[in-house]
């Protein structure tokens, strides 16, 4: 593919060097030439300075022929302007950005923007590292939002194999969260569920 990340810091460097080593073409647009020292010794992309809301700068790293783009500035406002410059502008396929404030990722989503929050995304970490597991949490992939719920497994449920479980019409079981945190996927029907597992349920949302 070929990906334009705007933003060279922790996360736009490290998601751009990623990218580059994975064989995709990409580039990386920064106000500040001395970010991209935080490129990988063998990342072979376009780098360009500049404003990144400049359709110029922009189009210097090759929006134009882009097929995704990545907007990972430390500022939201900077990240929904280039957003829509992109999907507006340049009709770019796949837009996506971090967002650092909640409150912003229904604003976002109105856009047609698809989102991270590395706030949201770090709190249910540390919810889940201090109280054992987070009972709910969101994933936004594409347009849509995918809500993910843990329970314990029923005694009704205990000595039963996935594959004899039923599904709901709007929750799917997605994984089983064993004692020791680790997963087994739903898709592997002949797991016998133990009494210390947990079940992780999926749906969307919106």
């Amino acid at each position: 593919m070929n990906i334009l990340i705007v933003g060279c810091r922790k996360v736009g460097s490290r998601l751009a060097s990623t990218l580059s080593a994975e064989g995709h073409t990409v580039s990386v647009v920064d106000r500040d030439p001395r970010s991209f020292d935080a490129l990988d010794n063998d990342f072979d992309g376009y780098t360009v300075s500049g404003i990144p809301i400049d359709e110029d700068v922009l189009k210097n790293a090759g929006i134009e022929a882009c097929d995704a783009i990545a907007a990972v500035t430390p500022d939201d406002n900077i990240n929904i302007m280039v957003c829509q410059i992109a999907k507006e502008l340049f009709h770019v396929p796949t837009v996506l950005t971090r967002i650092y404030d909640p409150a912003r990722q229904e604003i976002f989503a109105s856009f047609g923007i698809s989102t991270v929050c590395s706030t949201n995304l770090t709190v249910n970490a540390v919810k889940s590292a201090l109280v054992g597991s987070a009972d709910s949490q969101h994933q936004t992939i594409g347009s849509s939002t995918i809500s993910y719920s843990t329970i314990p497994v029923p005694k009704s449920y205990v000595g039963k194999t996935l594959e004899s479980l039923e599904n709901d019409s709007e929750e799917m079981l997605f994984a089983v969260m064993h004692e020791n945190r680790s997963l087994n996927l739903a898709a592997n029907g002949k797991y016998v569920l133990q009494a210390t597992d947990k079940l992780v349920y999926a749906k969307i949302i919106d």
